[in-house]
């Protein structure tokens, strides 16, 4: 009789042990998934900012050029010609950023919109490049539409040329900013 009821204590124990874990892990695995996503999303606003800081940089005269760095774990990089916007975004983020809906400055002309969803959230950082952004590729040079570039487990490396103000324009002349892949 006492092996039988050892035997029974044993399992009843061990289960008690299991849900214990179990209810610690359902508790724990969101908490750890949003830390990631706020990780992710903070490592994507320094590198835009570093983009930022290169494109101001590259402004000064025509025929400037410098390298940059883009690291990419998850998400997208956009390239909005045809509104002088580059996006990140993170379609499957566990983390409400910011307040959802709105367009919120983050550091210089950066911005974070966050579109919530039932269980995953649209996180978007826009950087506004206020001048006329181009994107070579390949030697075809694209001035509208967008570009998209998705995460890689290697950084990319970006060329940022000023090529100064196109002569045939005419009314709200920009700068010419054409991003390459290096």
């Amino acid at each position: 009789m006492k092996k039988g009821q050892i035997w029974v204590e044993t399992v009843i124990y061990t289960l008690i042990g299991l849900s214990l874990i179990a209810l610690v892990l359902t508790i724990v695995t969101p908490k750890i998934n949003e830390a990631k996503d706020r990780a992710v999303i903070e490592q994507s606003i320094k590198s835009l900012k570093k983009i930022s800081l290169k494109i101001e940089e590259v402004s000064q005269a025509p025929g400037n050029v410098r390298n940059v760095e883009f690291s990419m774990k998850r998400g997208s990089l956009i390239f909005d010609m045809d509104n002088d916007l580059i996006f990140f975004e993170i379609e499957d983020s566990s983390t409400i950023y910011s307040k959802p809906g709105a367009e919120i400055p983050i550091i210089g002309k950066i911005n974070v919109i966050t579109t919530e969803g039932l269980k995953e959230h649209k996180i978007s950082l826009k950087l506004n490049v206020r001048q006329d952004l181009q994107f070579d590729e390949g030697g075809l040079l694209l001035s509208g539409g967008k570009k998209t570039i998705n995460y890689a487990k290697t950084p990319y490396k970006f060329i940022i040329k000023n090529e100064g103000i196109d002569p045939t324009c005419t009314v709200s002349c920009k700068l010419r900013i054409v991003f390459s892949i290096g």
